[in-house]
């Protein structure tokens, strides 16, 4: 890790990585299908790759099957550029799969096959801690919450990130069938809130979290916590918004036809942090952070126009082309 002069950059994305199965038709049924294509993803995998194909330097933490899958996907971290000294491989467990519907408009259903896949089976003993500790900026989500041994490797890897002098940063990233109940999933969810620096939550989780169907700033603020410098809520085609301590606001969308919102929301937070990673203090200063979040709304755009998330997640020149023919 340190032979490499940015390591002081460092972005450590912690959680699962998976295959979708998406059909090669959209607007069907899974039974109706006619067949799928295999699609890597895993929230925190796509976000690791989309800061390195940023051009930043990132490392994914997480478990695989030790299976033709797993090395598969482990093999696309590599040729990303994502350093993958902090992945492990379980012998007795699967890789996660799961099953994607695209619906018409371009929104998902999914089906997972997790009992249990090795991403659970992740335990605190098995975590890189010199990948951990060398992060300035530690990402994760939410989905290592919902069972053991996972959840405790989650807590520890935050632990010892935050004691490291990592910022935290928080994308709860809901995927609501592979909780036990919505009750349990709005608890654990929230049960690691206050320790993050930077949340990232998407308009159907604020209304999830809050219980509120009013996507405005009040809404926003009730997530609010005193440790907290950043607050963003992704609206999808309509932008963003923002939040800190001493200012806020919204950032305009760049419209794109968009046909699959896969990985969107990682391109997002992914070239925010890829951005942020090289003088926090742009959170505190609301022209730059402005600018950033522009960018890592044309980020999320062009991730919209292509199917899967990691082929469409794209490279600086795209979003600056992007951002340039819009103006």
């Amino acid at each position: 890790m340190a032979s490499n002069g940015d390591s002081k950059n460092l972005i450590v994305s912690f959680g699962e990585m998976l295959i979708d199965f998406v059909p090669t038709v959209s607007g069907v049924s899974l039974a109706e299908a006619p067949g799928f294509l295999k699609a890597p993803g895993g929230a925190p995998a796509n976000m690791a790759i989309a800061v390195a194909r940023l051009g930043g330097k990132s490392a994914f933490v997480g478990k695989l099957g030790d299976d033709e899958f797993g090395h598969m996907l482990a093999g696309i971290l590599k040729e990303n550029g994502v350093c993958s000294d902090g992945i492990n491989f379980d012998k007795g467990a699967r890789t996660a799969l799961a099953f994607v519907t695209l619906r018409a408009d371009g929104e998902r259903e999914f089906m997972f096959y997790r009992n249990p896949s090795a991403d659970m089976l992740l335990t605190p003993d098995e975590l890189n801690l010199e990948v951990i500790r060398s992060a300035k900026i530690f990402h994760y989500g939410s989905i290592s919450l919902i069972v053991e041994p996972c959840r405790s490797a989650h807590l520890k890897a935050m632990k010892e990130a935050k004691d490291a002098g990592a910022l935290l940063s928080y994308d709860p990233n809901l995927r609501l069938p592979l909780w036990p109940s919505a009750e349990y999933a709005r608890e654990q969810i929230k049960s690691i809130w206050d320790q993050a620096d930077i949340i990232k939550v998407s308009d159907n989780e604020l209304e999830f979290l809050t219980g509120s169907d009013k996507i405005d700033d009040e809404s926003a603020m009730s997530l609010w916590h005193p440790n907290l410098k950043l607050l963003l809520v992704t609206l999808g085609e309509k932008g963003c918004r923002y939040y800190t301590k001493n200012f806020h606001g919204s950032v305009d969308p760049f419209h794109v036809k968009a046909v699959d919102t896969t990985g969107a929301g990682d391109s997002f937070v992914g070239a925010l942090l890829s951005k942020a990673v090289h003088d926090l203090s742009v959170l505190e200063d609301e022209p730059r952070l402005r600018e950033i979040l522009k960018f890592a709304n044309a980020c999320g755009a062009i991730t919209t126009t292509k199917k899967g998330a990691i082929p469409a997640l794209p490279a600086e020149a795209d979003v600056l082309s992007l951002m340039n023919g819009s103006n």
